[in-house]
């Protein structure tokens, strides 16, 4: 690992830009696709690149090696599952609320991390931290202007989909010793052959005209905030390591929150900014509790 220079914080900005215009993307596509729709074309776009560079690279993809049932397990609780429950949850509650949510995915790991790993036990920083991002949640979900009875459930499953991601990274701790974009190619396979029947039966897209503004929405969020964003995450992990790749989880929702604002003109209230602080400071000290325990290693 080397010290950060400015290429690496501008990498890591774009990163988060990346991540963050998905939400409204996402948004954007639900106007005329399906959310089983949405997933298959964001792993097959997003496959294009990842596959791509294993091909220059002669990385070899062992989807289909003795380890397959990993692969696919992981590829159905790491993109299917999540991909599928964000496109349903956003097309009910805006964008903006979507990527505050999914900010909250270093909280429910380090849950998760205590009961599922030996070196991640909480401390009294860890556990004051994830108490009072978790009451950022709660405090969010009390905005009566944009959480209703009539989208709550679906505000639900977007925080559903953000656990789906911790869930698949705990899984891939079983196959960590193979290189990071085999196995992001090898996921992104299963999930476009575990997509294929589901999307083929049930929402049979080629029945529909897309506006060209979906059209344009779904292949970004494949080709760039799924498989361009995972490239540039694997750089930015192999220069600078695991902890300083995590800080996008604080940019990530202002960004979200800005461009929903600016692409959507979508509300930002009161309750959206405290909720937004509270989950900020939340996870600063979720991740100056895990410095520690790094260093202490």
């Amino acid at each position: 690992m080397r010290e950060p220079k400015l290429i690496d914080y501008t990498l890591l900005v774009i990163l988060s830009l990346i991540w963050a215009s998905a939400f409204f993307n996402i948004k954007i596509a639900t106007e005329s696709f399906g959310p089983i729709t949405i997933a298959f074309l964001r792993v097959f776009f997003g496959s294009i690149p990842v596959l791509l560079l294993c091909l220059y690279k002669k990385i070899k993809i062992e989807a289909f090696s003795k380890d397959w049932y990993w692969f696919a397990i992981i590829g159905f609780v790491n993109l299917v599952a999540p991909f599928f429950l964000i496109a349903y949850g956003v097309k009910s509650v805006q964008s903006n609320l979507a990527a505050i949510l999914m900010s909250t995915t270093p909280l429910s790991s380090t849950v998760l991390g205590h009961f599922f790993t030996k070196h991640e036990k909480f401390n009294f920083i860890k556990t004051f931290g994830i108490l009072i991002g978790f009451s950022g949640i709660i405090y969010l979900f009390s905005d009566n202007l944009l959480i209703n009875d009539n989208n709550f459930i679906s505000a639900l499953l977007i925080l559903l989909g953000s656990t789906c991601y911790v869930v698949g990274g705990v899984l891939t701790l079983k196959i960590s010793e193979k290189k990071n974009e085999n196995v992001t190619g090898s996921i992104l396979i299963w999930a476009i052959i575990i997509l294929i029947p589901l999307v083929s039966f049930i929402e049979k897209p080629w029945h529909t005209i897309p506006s060209m503004e979906s059209s344009i929405s779904v292949v970004y969020l494949g080709l760039v905030s799924t498989g361009l964003a995972w490239l540039l995450r694997f750089r930015i992990l192999k220069n600078n390591g695991l902890i300083f790749q995590s800080q996008v989880s604080y940019l990530i929702p202002i960004f979200g929150i800005g461009l929903s604002y600016i692409f959507l003109d979508e509300l930002i209230t009161d309750k959206v900014v405290v909720s937004l602080l509270a989950i900020l400071v939340g996870l600063y000290f979720v991740k100056k509790a895990g410095v520690k325990q790094y260093e202490k290693k």
